[in-house]
Formats: structure tokens, C-alpha cells, sequence
């Protein structure tokens, strides 16, 4: 398909669901000294559980995509960064079947801690020529190439 099939296919999307409540999250390729990027398992009892995506969340009201990535990066993995340790990659837009995602995507190579899963998910670390080995949800599957390509 080409990128003038893709674009149309997506603006036909859109167009077909126009109440969709758009949701804004952050997310955030953390990069390691051996060039690994950590995935993060959903964990059972949520939503697309069982598939690995990139750390990230929802924008809380009043937050920046950095200062939310700063949180989540806490909260989830028990890591300090800052938002001036943030680079922004790219975006996404995906329409799920209830909402429109937009995700703001970061990398980041300079953090304190070691990541743990404080909400139960499985963390791996993937080299990028490994990513697709590992089942995302749809609107982390563009990053694959993008981050193949970048790393």
C-alpha cells in the first residue's frame, strides 16, 4: 500500500468516527548503554493485556506529555528522569474501536534507578531488530520500523 493509500485510509477512518473521544498519552523508548529499548507487558485485568508496548500513559489535567512521562516513568517503573532527559521522537494516531489515541512518543537515555514492574507487568529488553518478535498493540507497531531505523 502506498503512503497515499495509508494517509487516505486513515482519513477515511476518521471520518467514519467522529465522535470518538480522543485520548492524548505519552510514551517513551528507554534506551539503554547496549542500545535496548525496555518493553513493558500489560498485565492481566487490563485492557490489550498480554501485549508489550513502549512505557508511557495518560495525560493528567494540567500535565505536559513530559511531565506525564516523568510520572508514569515513576509510578510504573520506579525510575527519576527529567523532562530535559526527554527527546521527542514522533506521534501516533490510531482509532481503536472506542476512542482515538494520539500518542506522543519520547526516547530517553538518561534516567536513576532500575526499572521494576510496580504494576505487575513483565519488563524486556529488546534490541530494535527484535522488536517485532514481540506482540503490540496496534498503535505501537508504527514505532517498530521507526525505531529500527533511528537506533
Amino acid at each position: 500500500m502506498s503512503c497515499r493509500n495509508a494517509l487516505q485510509n486513515k482519513e477515511n477512518e476518521m471520518k467514519a468516527n467522529p465522535d470518538l473521544k480522543m485520548v492524548w498519552v505519552s510514551a517513551v523508548a528507554l534506551i539503554d548503554a547496549d542500545g535496548r529499548i525496555l518493553l513493558a507487558q500489560r498485565p492481566e485485568g487490563k485492557n490489550l493485556a498480554g501485549l508489550w508496548e513502549f512505557p508511557g500513559g495518560k495525560f493528567e489535567e494540567g500535565e505536559t506529555p513530559e511531565q506525564c512521562l516523568v510520572r508514569e516513568l515513576e509510578e510504573e517503573l520506579g525510575i527519576e528522569t527529567a523532562p530535559s532527559c526527554l527527546a521527542p521522537l514522533t506521534f501516533v494516531s490510531h482509532a481503536y474501536e472506542d476512542f482515538q489515541l494520539m500518542m506522543l512518543v519520547y526516547a530517553c537515555r538518561v534516567w536513576d534507578g532500575l526499572p521494576q514492574g510496580l504494576e505487575g507487568q513483565e519488563l524486556a529488553w529488546v534490541y530494535p531488530n527484535k522488536l517485532s518478535d514481540y506482540p503490540m498493540p496496534p498503535a505501537d507497531l508504527p514505532l517498530i520500523p521507526f525505531l529500527q531505523d533511528m537506533l
